[in-house]
């Protein structure tokens, strides 16, 4: 297995075909992609800069859910209350 240079530059990849780009709240060119890989069983989060993929995490699929949770009960808990959120 070889390492790759932090200096490394990955060539653009198209956007996911299952997934979706969220861009940064802090604008300029920062951005998340969550691509669905069925073939290895997981989801990939990839930070991007502009054409550049600074960092990536590989959650199984199995593990999810664990994510939605936190996500959930994090906006609910910041905003009782809202559509779709169940609290119970």
């Amino acid at each position: 297995m070889t390492e790759r240079s932090d200096a490394e530059v990955l060539p653009l990849r198209p956007a996911p075909r299952r997934g979706t780009v969220l861009l940064d709240q802090r604008g300029g060119d920062r951005a998340l992609r969550v691509s669905w890989h069925d073939e290895d069983d997981l989801v990939v989060l990839s930070v991007w800069r502009g054409e550049r993929c600074t960092a990536t995490f590989r959650l199984a699929a199995a593990d999810v859910p664990a994510l939605v949770d936190a996500l959930v009960a994090g906006l609910a808990a910041r905003r009782p209350g809202v559509a779709g959120v169940n609290t119970a």
